[in-house]
This record gives C-alpha cells, sequence and structure tokens, in this order.
C-alpha cells in the first residue's frame, strides 16, 4: 500500500513556494456549480462531504501557484487520511494513472470527481472515512499546487471510528521507565511519555498488538492508564508468552477526532511493511510477518531477549590520541552491502594498519537505501544492515583484532517518523507542531534537515543520553562520532556566525560526553564541529576529539596543482584533532585527479598513484589521529556524486550506492598505493612515540615550497627521528635535505643510504628516510 510516508524524501526536495488552492463537488445529477465556501483556497459545493455521496474537487492556481499557467497535465495525490496515515491511495506520487488526472474546465482550473461516491471511489471498504488528504500536482511531479497538504473533513454515518472511554487514573508501577518494561517471564509494562510544551496530553490512550487480536477496545488489554504527575500513559500485559515475539502500537488521540498511531521510540527492533520485505534473508533472518492489524510501522518486543556470548568484555584501544581510524559505509564496501560481510574484510583492514573502524549511520533510518543521516528509531539498528547477533558478532570480532569500533550518531534532527515527531504533530504544514517538546519548528541554526531537536529541553537530553549508555552496554561501542555537532544547540545563527563560540552548546555537547564516560570512561568522542578555535579548545580539553578537514589542499597536490595545496592545518600539536584527507562529504582525490588533474596526471594511472602516494608520506607521519575513507588506500576514483554502476554522475545520486572496488587491489599501481598505506601505519605502530603529542614536528609544506619540494622531519624525546622529503611536480628536482646528512634508512625501500645535504627526488615521489 502507498502511503505518505513513502514521498517524505521527494517532497522535501521540491522548492516549496507559498500557494493557493480550490476545490469543489457536486452531484452526479446536477450541474457543477462552485459554492462560494471558501478555506484557504478550497471550495465545495456541499457544506459538509458525505462517505455515501459523490465530491468533485476544484483548485484553482493563482499567480503565486506553481501550477499557474501550467500547461501540462494535473493529478492529485489523494488518499483517506486514518490515524494519521494516508490509507487507500490510488497511485504513488511519480505515478499517473487516470483515475487521478484532473480534469481542466479553464485556465488554471481542475477538477476531479469521486463517484458514485467517495467510499466506492477509494474502494475502502469497512474503513470509516472522516478525512480526505489532497495534493494537486504536475504530470511530473516537481510542481505543487499548494504548498501543504489539504485536507476535507467527511461525515460517515454507516462506519463509525472507535469512541474512547474517559481516562483512567492510576499511579505509574514502581521501577518502570518509558518504553517496554520486562517485569517478569509473562508480564511486560509499557510506559508513553505525553505532555506537550504546555503541559497539555491526548485525550486518549490506547494499545493495540498481537497480545490483544490488534483490537481497539475500553478494556485492560488495550486502555491504557495515566500517571499525570508523571505524564505518562501506562499499560501492563500479563499471561504472556516468554518466547515470543509480539508486535504493537500505541493509539492516541483528541476529542476532537485526530487520532494517531505510534510505535514505541525505545523499540530495539520495529515492522517497516514499506521496506522491510526488501531486505533478503541473508542480510535480516529473524522478520516477523506483518500483521494485519497494524498501520504503519510497529514495535515489537520479546521477554526472553536473544543472548550473546562475548569473547572480548573489557576492550580497550590503547593511546587514542593514535587513532587510525577507517570510515566506510557499510552498503558500499562490500557486495553484500550487511554487517557480516565486513566480518570477512577485518582482517584486510587489520593487515592495512587501522586500529578504529567508523561505521556511518547505522540506527534505524527512513527506507533501506541511505547514508543513514535521516534517522527515524535510535534503540533499533537497521534491518538493511544485519540482525542485533550480526552486529554485536561484527564489534567482537573487531575487538579480537584489537580494533576499536566508532558509531556515526545523528542527534541534530530526525525524520517525521520517529515517534516524537509524529506524536505532537502539524499536519498541515508537515512540520513538528509548536507544542512538541522534544523538536523545534524551525531549526535555529542555518544547516538543519528534517526536524530539529531542542537538545535545550531536559526530555531530549534524558532520551539521548539514555540511548547512548543503551548502544554502550549492548553492543561494547568503543566511541561516537557526532554529525554536525555545532548544531546542538538553540543559540540562533546563520552561515556567518553559526561558527561562533557559543558557551550553550558546549555545555550540551559537555553533558553528553559526561554520559558517555559514566558509560565506559574509555569511549572516546569525535566531532564534527568546525567552530571557534576557542570553542574546539574547551571541548578537547575534555578529551573530545575534533574533525580536522584538509580536503581541499590533499585534493590540490594530488592535481598537480599549488594554490590552495599546503598541508600545514593538518598539524595540530594538541593530539585531539582527527586529520583527514577524504571523508564521506568530501569529493575523491583520484577523481578529481581523473577529472581535472594537470595533463601528466590526468592521462596517466601509475602517475596519479604515485602523487598520492606521496600525499599519503605527509599525511600519515604528521602525529595525531587520523581518518581513511574506504578504498582511498586504492586510489577510488569514482565520484562522491555517482550512481550504482558509476556511469552517471548528480547530485541526486550522492547518497545512491557506489560500484565496490576490490578488483582494484589487482591493479599494480593501486596495489602500489595500498601497500603504502600499510608501510606507513606499521611505521606508526611499531613507534607510538614519534607520532604522539611529545614529538616535535619541523614542517615545509606550504606553497611557497611547492618548487623546491616539501620536507617533514619529526622527533622523538628518545633520539627517533623521521624525515619525508617529496616532489609534487612533474620533473625531478633537488631538495635540501632537512636534518643532519649521512647515513639513514630509507624506510620504504627497507635499505640503508647514504644521504647527502642535496637529494634529487623524481617527479611525483617521496622518499622516507629513519633513524630509530
Amino acid at each position: 500500500m502507498i502511503t505518505k510516508k513513502n514521498l517524505y524524501f521527494l517532497w522535501n526536495l521540491i522548492i516549496l513556494i507559498p500557494l493557493f488552492s480550490s476545490c469543489s463537488s457536486s452531484n452526479n445529477d446536477e450541474p457543477y456549480v462552485v459554492k462560494p465556501i471558501i478555506k484557504n483556497g478550497i471550495s465545495t459545493d456541499l457544506e459538509v462531504a458525505d462517505a455515501d455521496k459523490p465530491l468533485t474537487i476544484t483548485f484553482k492556481a493563482d499567480q503565486t501557484s506553481q501550477l499557474y499557467n501550467y500547461t501540462g497535465d494535473v493529478y492529485a495525490h489523494i488518499g483517506i487520511v486514518n490515524e494519521g496515515t494516508w490509507e487507500y491511495v490510488p497511485a504513488a506520487w511519480d505515478q499517473n494513472i487516470e483515475k487521478c488526472k484532473m480534469v481542466k474546465s479553464q485556465d488554471n482550473i481542475w477538477s476531479l470527481t469521486l463517484s458514485s461516491s467517495i467510499r466506492n471511489w477509494f474502494n475502502s471498504g469497512v474503513t470509516p472515512v472522516n478525512k480526505i488528504g489532497i495534493v494537486v500536482r504536475s504530470q511530473d511531479g516537481t510542481k505543487k499546487g499548494l504548498t501543504n497538504d489539504y485536507f476535507i473533513n467527511v461525515t460517515d454515518s454507516k462506519y463509525k471510528s472507535f469512541v474512547p472511554a474517559a481516562i483512567k487514573n492510576a499511579p505509574l508501577p514502581t521501577g518502570v521507565i518509558e518504553g517496554i518494561n520486562i517485569v517478569d517471564n509473562s508480564t511486560v509494562t509499557l510506559v508513553l511519555y505525553d505532555k506537550d510544551k504546555n503541559g497539555n496530553h491526548k485525550d486518549f490512550a490506547h494499545v493495540v498488538g498481537d497480545f490483544n487480536n490488534w483490537t481497539l477496545a475500553n478494556d485492560s488489554k488495550s486502555q491504557m492508564n495515566r500517571d499525570e504527575n508523571a505524564g505518562c500513559w501506562w499499560i501492563t500485559l500479563t499471561g504472556l508468552d516468554s518466547q515470543k515475539e509480539y508486535a504493537f502500537q500505541y493509539y492516541l488521540g483528541t476529542k476532537d477526532g485526530n487520532t494517531v498511531r505510534l510505535a514505541d521510540a525505545y523499540s530495539e527492533k520495529i515492522l517497516d511493511p514499506d521496506n522491510d520485505k526488501y531486505i533478503n534473508d541473508a542480510t535480516y533472518n529473524q522478520n516477523k510477518t506483518y500483521p494485519e492489524g497494524a498501520k504503519g510501522i510497529a514495535s515489537t518486543f520479546k521477554i526472553n531477549k536473544e543472548s550473546f556470548t562475548w569473547s572480548v568484555n573489557n576492550f580497550k584501544i590503547n593511546n587514542p590520541d593514535k587513532l587510525v581510524i577507517y570510515e566506510l559505509n557499510i552498503r558500499d564496501f562490500t557486495t553484500a552491502r550487511n554487517i557480516s560481510a565486513v566480518i570477512d574484510k577485518l582482517s584486510y583492514l587489520k593487515s592495512l594498519g587501522i586500529n578504529a573502524i567508523e561505521l556511518m549511520p547505522v540506527q534505524e533510518f527512513d527506507g533501506n537505501n541511505s547514508w543513514g543521516y535521516n534517522p527515524c528509531f535510535y534503540f533499533a539498528l537497521d534491518k538493511a544492515y544485519g540482525t542485533k547477533a550480526m552486529f554485536r558478532t561484527f564489534i567482537d570480532e573487531c575487538h579480537k583484532q584489537d580494533i576499536a569500533v566508532i558509531l556515526d550518531i545523528v542527534y541534530n534532527h530526525a525524520t517525521g517518523n520517529m515517534p516524537f515527531a509524529k506524536l505532537y504533530w502539524d499536519s498541515n504544514n508537515n512540520l513538528t507542531a509548536e507544542n512538541n517538546p522534544y523538536f523545534n519548528v524551525t531549526a535555529p541554526h542555518p544547516y538543519s534537515v528534517f526536524h530539529d531537536f531542542n537538545h535545550d529541553s531536559p526530555l531530549v537530553r534524558k532520551f539521548f543520553k539514555r540511548n547512548l549508555k543503551f548502544l554502550i552496554d549492548e553492543f561494547k561501542i568503543d566511541g561516537f562520532r557526532f554529525d554536525l555537532s555545532k548544531g546542538l544547540t538553540q543559540t540562533a545563527s546563520t552561515t556567518e556566525t553559526a561558527q561562533n563560540y557559543d558557551a550553550s552548546r558546549v555545555n550540551i555537547i559537555s553533558d553528553y560526553n559526561s554520559a558517555i564516560k559514566a558509560a565506559n570512561p574509555n569511549a572516546f568522542v569525535i566531532l564534527e564541529h568546525f567552530c571557534d578555535t576557542k570553542e574546539e579548545n574547551e571541548l578537547a580539553s575534555l578529551k573530545m576529539h575534533m574533525w580536522r578537514n584538509t580536503n581541499n589542499a590533499f585534493c590540490q597536490s594530488a592535481m598537480g596543482y599549488s594554490e590552495n595545496s599546503s598541508f600545514e592545518w593538518l598539524y595540530q600539536k594538541d593530539p585531539y584533532w582527527v586529520g583527514y584527507m577524504e571523508s564521506h562529504d568530501e569529493e575523491r582525490m583520484a577523481y578529481k585527479q581523473k577529472k581535472w588533474g594537470a595533463t601528466y596526471i590526468k592521462n596517466s594511472l601509475d602517475v596519479s598513484m604515485n602523487q598520492l602516494c606521496a600525499n599519503t608520506a605527509f599525511f600519515l607521519t604528521v602525529p595525531g589521529p587520523k581518518m581513511i575513507w574506504e578504498f582511498g588506500e586504492l586510489g577510488y576514483d569514482y565520484s562522491i556524486n555517482s550512481n550504482e554502476s558509476g556511469t552517471s554522475e548528480s547530485e541526486n545520486y550522492r547518497t545512491d550506492p557506489k560500484p565496490v572496488k576490490w578488483d582494484y587491489l589487482d591493479v599494480a599501481s593501486r596495489k602500489n598505493l595500498h601497500d603504502t598505506y600499510a608501510k606507513l601505519l606499521k611505521l606508526r605502530n611499531d613507534y607510538p612515540e614519534l607520532f604522539s603529542a611529545s614529538a616535535t614536528v619541523e614542517m615545509h609544506v606550504g606553497v611557497s615550497d611547492w618548487n623546491n619540494g616539501r620536507s617533514l622531519v619529526i622527533k622523538s624525546t628518545f633520539g627517533k627521528e623521521i624525515v619525508v622529503v617529496g616532489n609534487f611536480t612533474e620533473n625531478s628536482v633537488n631538495i635540501t635535505f632537512p636534518s643532519v646528512s649521512g647515513e639513514w634508512y630509507n624506510y620504504m625501500k627497507g635499505v640503508n643510504e647514504n644521504v647527502p645535504s642535496t637529494l634529487s627526488v623524481p617527479g611525483n615521489g617521496y622518499i622516507v628516510y629513519t633513524r630509530l
């Protein structure tokens, strides 16, 4: 069944302009007449629409409408709105069927007749019809007649909606918290917080599920109790089977007829009727048949949870300031596109020399095909990547090989499927409502997508701190990378001021950091921050890491251009900056070489890979934590905007699957780049004192050093030394040796050499000398 949520992403791509529309209705046996009943541009020929009578809906575009003077065909995206969900929608957003085609009566006026009655037109059977939702759109779906969804109230005298009983007040049982509480081997208590910004709550709350045959009733199996002091609805379910997996939903509403079904925000597993069916058994083999009585996303629970025996119980990464992180997207790292397949590649990653893996977001997100920055459930890991047991096995295997696991978490925003968003929702504007105690209607910062959390709210802070502890306790996560951490604030800002020092943001992030340390003192935090130096230093003083983006400089040098190619930004004596040449968000160096590189680079794979080897030598030998983006060690040269086959490029493909290129290892020049990474990472791992904050660093890596060669000198307090010299130009250059000449060990060749005061370094070449 097509539902409105399937259109969520498409609608967010459409540029919305204030619009107006008008609708009308008529009886089949009467001449069509539009009566002047105007509501936000909508008109009807009847004062009240009736489910068992025909209805004609007319739209009139004025000069502000995207459809004004539009000459193509116009279609209605339309459905019955029931419990907050669009049902009986005849066609998907991009489907043009005759049933939904609107008839043009004159310029800028189109109409659609629902006959022989509203109920018959939708073929909705015994479902009560109390509201219709409609969007008028162009043939290709890029233009909308009305900015927001429009709703028409309908009277249904034949089939009545459920009528709830009066509220039952009772104190919350001792020891239970919000969400799903396993009380004993046959008892579960469900708790739902419901108190808006104004202290108000819904007029009724029920549960429906496998335990009551999905039947709404005013009884102890469905009607929830109300504890006003706790601000919660609750119900205790008894006589349950401890081995059975139960599905359920909350059903809430107000006396004026606005109802909504919700899954539980604390669910560790959800059922999604629109997306689960596309996940294969090799990835997720524990799915439950979607129950007939459910509508939309449902929660599940099982009293006797699946156990897991950990091989490593007290993993701790040594020297977190010397992290070498491998960032990867599970979907794009193997052809199987699941977490189990990544386990098969751990030996490869271990031999490469990394000591941490950072997974792009894996908490339940909308759809199955995503980067994961569209989260909706934070306690459930997305089934598109595997089962809970698979994730635990992956983490355990990482720990066996001394590899830490970092989760990229998205606490800045959530989609409209997040239960806290749906509970207080403005359906007219497709936004979280003004009274929502968890979300801002409009984000105070300029980088928002979806719906922005209010991190000043104690409710939000409590939820995410509980989530952090859950992830550490249940999955033994070693650290977290906070996406868009500069947005964790209620301070209003613009693109020019968002990075300014913000004490409230420091307090919010510090609070989350404290919660993490309380759950695991050895866990670490990485922030995608990019803010004022004072603010970053303050957070670093609490031993939080900051991303250090040097992509532009290394892309410039990779392409053979000296402009803006200084590597100086990479080094920070404080060890809490994670430097990187590439990340999921940046264009790939090898792609830019192929697309825009200097002629001698773009026309030769061998030369381009050698240039990347030189980049790597000046990246991995610099002290401080480092991050490698997946396949960067193989010179991945498909654009960030490539499609799955790699044959087309578009911003629309940015988050699409990418070609998986393990065959790069069979290409000699790419394998040489991989070996360069591996050898330099071995150097880091064997001599950690040279890559710590106590080491001294002398850098000649600026634009002025381009023509005469660049160099690095790293010295430890114990007299050990590394010297890197590199030539990023086409022709050989003579480079003044930046340390004492004499006998040195050519680390990459594995031989001792007598180094003169002036070295000849070939074009696109580098040398690493050591005294260890």
